[in-house]
């Protein structure tokens, strides 16, 4: 098993394992053991890395977007050929199965090429002109972007993060997760080792309301990327606001699923499972609400719990093993608590519903039935291995209850019937649709929410061009 390295920040071009505000312990959430110590941002850090995002920002605008390519492939490929070394650090930081880190790794590669090549056809445009004039609409980096990512995906969401921004000619300052630190430094190693200019990327580890507030008040900050929950995307919404600063918002989900009289409700239990229960259902895209039409609730409900239990639960490094422990302490007591509440209101626990052993924060795969209307469950995200069952009798009930609540990140639908899979792509209430399937972020296309769920796109040539202006110059011919 790789050797945790000692966890560092890096600003302007050089890492740093000592601060004067400290460090935090790293925890590893398979055996509650500390991993490391990383050191957090103090005021020193964060002014350097301010001052060193503007000069390299000033520099990088200037680069060609095709040498702007040379560098993000070539840290794409180096995380590729140290796909070994650096999955490992994923797992012991969040607890996934090894196979999903190497698989999260190649992913995270994957969008870093896209947005390498993306960066090269972030076109501008003419506009014919009744005036004598010729009229062109160029695109600009915005400038030094604070993005800040979450632990769920220590690899995955920061390439978002640093690929699109890079590619469109900004430099990033990104705030990384204190409690999975490791692969995400190891990325940041491998842009460096790519030749990326000093400053071009700062990683910041530390209290998170103290370094957002100093990130996004500074004027040298345009723009803010922040992937997390509701509650914290708000502060960070308001508080850029009142600095007209422009956001991208990716934030909290409860993805419903309906599960239509025509679909094969073995086929739909495999696959919401396989969705469902990766990286312990903390991902926001996971299916969590599902309503299934009652002509096939009875064989859907036999598949999906004899799915479920299939799951083998432990450490990642373990032979086998399909999911892990939850990330930290605080996630298992927020999926307990919701179990509980369900229960107590007369759900029925199909499977699962309680902590494995005493060490560490495994929790059992659960499929709850029929949580009555109140249950909390119903209304919070779980982000945690918890799937609830209702059943309905028409489409148009299944939709309203479908779209009831604020979020509105991800939904899925299973039906053989083409009329169908087009009402539910046109009337679910989010972001992102999956029919037949729960494949809904890869690399080549946007992602995002709406309602309480964000605003604004990651991946794909949006989200490229959100980190873009869009300048009109205008000459006057003759």
């Amino acid at each position: 098993m790789t050797a945790y390295p000692a966890p560092c920040l890096y600003v302007d071009g050089e890492w740093i394992a000592a601060t004067s505000a400290g460090t935090v312990p790293v925890i590893n959430p398979s055996d509650e053991s500390v991993l490391g110590l990383l050191p957090v941002a103090g005021p020193d850090e964060i002014a350097c890395t301010l001052a060193s995002s503007r000069r390299a920002f000033e520099q990088w605008r200037a680069v060609s977007p095709l040498r702007r390519a040379e560098i993000i492939l070539e840290a794409a490929r180096l995380l590729r050929s140290r796909i070994e070394s650096i999955a490992p650090l994923s797992t012991l930081d969040e607890g996934q199965p090894i196979a999903d880190s190497r698989n999260y790794l190649l992913r995270a590669a994957e969008i870093l090429e896209w947005d390498a090549n993306e960066g090269r056809r972030a076109y501008g445009r003419t506009v014919p002109s009744e005036s004598g004039l010729r009229q062109t609409i160029v695109r600009e980096p915005v400038g030094p972007v604070a993005a800040f990512s979450p632990w769920n995906a220590p690899l995955f969401t920061p390439c978002r993060k640093i690929g699109s921004p890079l590619a469109a000619g900004c430099s990033v300052i990104l705030k990384g997760a204190e409690e999975a630190p490791g692969a995400t430094i190891e990325l940041v190693r491998a842009f460096a080792d790519a030749g990326a200019p000093k400053g071009l990327i700062n990683l910041l580890f530390g209290e998170p309301a103290s370094l957002a507030a100093a990130l996004i008040d500074s004027p040298i900050v345009r723009m803010v990327s922040f992937t997390g929950s509701l509650p914290v995307g708000r502060q960070l919404a308001e508080r850029s606001a009142r600095l007209m600063k422009p956001c991208v918002m990716e934030l909290g989900g409860h993805a419903p699923v309906i599960v239509c009289d025509d679909a094969d409700p073995l086929d739909a239990a495999r696959r919401i499972v396989a969705a469902k229960f990766r990286n312990a259902g903390q991902a926001c895209i996971a299916p969590s609400r599902i309503y299934v039409h009652r002509a096939v609730r009875e064989a859907f409900v036999d598949a999906l719990v004899a799915e479920t239990v299939k799951i083998k639960v432990g450490d990642g490094f373990e032979p086998g093993v399909t999911m892990g422990p939850l990330a930290n302490a605080r996630r298992l007591a927020a999926v307990t608590s919701l179990v509980d509440d369900a229960r107590q209101r007369g759900a029925m626990v199909a499977t699962g519903g309680q902590r494995i052993g005493t060490r560490g924060y495994f929790y059992a795969p659960t499929v709850l039935l029929g949580p009555p209307a109140e249950s909390r469950v119903l209304h919070e995200e779980p982000f945690g291995p918890v799937l609830s069952v209702e059943s309905f009798d028409t489409l148009e009930d299944a939709l309203t209850r479908a779209n009831s609540l604020p979020y509105g990140l991800a939904a899925y639908g299973f039906t053989q019937s083409a009329r169908v899979a087009e009402r539910l792509a046109s009337q679910l209430e989010c972001g992102a649709v999956g029919i037949n399937h729960c494949v809904v972020s890869t690399s080549g296309i946007p992602f995002g929410g709406v309602k309480d769920s964000g605003y604004g796109r990651e991946g794909g040539s949006e989200g490229v061009l959100a980190y873009t202006i869009g300048k009109t110059v205008t000459h006057l011919i003759g």
